[in-house]
């Protein structure tokens, strides 16, 4: 079986971008230890909608985009 550097060097330079952002994807959503505390760091995601939107609008637009 082949190492995935062996894998990647094959790829195209677009492809290889791609397993990089993949990559660090999985290091910064997946790889970290879960301490079973919910992690707040989408908070204030939303603020640039702030003038546009009421947060009724929001979580109903939210409850939408879930339910596709």
């Amino acid at each position: 079986m082949k190492t995935i550097e062996e894998l990647v060097q094959k790829l195209s330079p677009d492809l290889q971008r791609e397993v990089e952002d993949f990559a660090r994807f999985l290091l910064e959503t997946r790889a970290q230890p879960r301490t079973g505390k919910l992690q707040m760091d989408w908070a204030g995601a939303l603020s640039e909608f702030r003038e546009r939107f009421t947060s009724l609008e929001l979580q109903r637009k939210a409850l939408e985009w879930w339910g596709e």
